[in-house]
């Protein structure tokens, strides 16, 4: 994730983000990023065990944390101790992105112009914000909307009653009727009985050659990107939320809904009316039956189905218990 393209930020030091540290070097703070790819005079979060090895070879300059994690990050790093990391990070990111805890509409939308959008084709009542990029041979379904700095590749079909901010398609690209995407997504931090909203800075990422189905929500990051793989399938009504990432050639049926940060490998096909819990990894290869309920991780090349979903065997073996055979 390079610089910000859909959020502007505020030029801000550290000292001042959290005035109560004190810091043998302060800089202008230039961004915040996850872990994995944090680096130079940015600022990273680290609230989780789950994600200690990632921790201990951090790139970032600062890290928000807590007294009993702190060991595992680097020597060098300035460690930020606090009680509730979720909330200070939430606090950080609106100083440096004021404009990112809420989705303002845009007022400035115009028609594209003609001069502007060499062979693509627009349908009736189109509107277009500044600096999208449109690759030719793509067609914009009538009633849609494509906001700001949004990136959409050559050779894509964008379908009728679309939105799409904060976020960049790759080429052949479809997105059928009624999908909204780029929006914020879910995130509250519960703090002395109030739910305190959690910023959104992240963005969509949809490679090449996926479709998207009608009625279709996929969620910007909030601080990572939201990412979907080449040649995935998403099928009528899934739900994507912030920081979701699917990989290639994967198989979404109707109806499935992915909580935040879940990470799914390559060639996982999912039955209709699944859901997976947020902070999951599912393996590659992986079959989820419909209506199953996926509250834990998936090795490689399992099938589970049932909730909360369990190897195969192990549900039908439940189910045969449970069958009334007629006198």
């Amino acid at each position: 994730m390079g610089s910000n393209i859909f959020f502007k930020k505020k030029n801000i030091k550290l000292q001042k983000l959290f005035p109560k540290e004190k810091f043998d070097i302060d800089f202008i703070v230039k961004d915040i990023k996850p872990l994995y790819i944090a680096g130079k005079d940015e600022i990273t979060f680290f609230e989780s065990m789950k994600y200690k090895e990632i921790a201990s070879i951090t790139k970032a300059s600062a890290c928000i944390t807590t007294q009993s994690l702190k060991k595992y990050l680097p020597k060098n790093l300035n460690k930020i101790i606090v009680k509730n990391v979720l909330f200070e990070l939430a606090r950080a990111t609106n100083m440096l992105y004021p404009l990112s805890e809420i989705d303002y509409p845009d007022l400035t939308l115009k028609k594209p112009s003609k001069t502007g959008y060499k062979k693509v084709r627009f349908g009736n009542n189109v509107l277009v914000g500044k600096n999208v990029k449109i690759g030719k041979y793509s067609i914009i379904g009538s009633n849609s909307i494509i906001e700001n700095n949004v990136i959409v590749g050559q050779n894509c079909v964008i379908g009728s009653g679309v939105i799409i901010k904060n976020s960049i398609l790759g080429n052949h690209v479809v997105i059928q009727d009624n999908c909204k995407i780029g929006q914020k997504g879910f995130g509250f931090i519960p703090v002395r009985g109030k739910n305190i909203k959690f910023p959104h800075i992240g963005k969509v990422q949809i490679a090449d050659h996926v479709e998207v189905a009608s009625g279709c929500t996929i969620d910007r990051g909030s601080i990572d990107d939201t990412i979907i793989g080449k040649n995935t399938y998403l099928d009528n009504q899934v739900h994507i939320a912030h920081n979701v990432q699917i990989g290639a050639n994967c198989m979404i049926a109707g109806q499935v809904g992915f909580a935040g940060s879940s990470k799914i490998g390559d060639n996982v096909s999912i039955g209709g009316q699944a859901g997976v819990s947020g902070h999951l990894k599912i393996g590659k290869n992986v079959k989820i039956g419909g209506g199953s309920g996926v509250v834990k991780d998936i090795n490689d090349n399992e099938i589970v189905m049932g909730y909360p979903a369990v190897p195969l065997k192990d549900f039908l073996k439940k189910q045969k218990k449970q069958w009334v055979w007629p006198k």
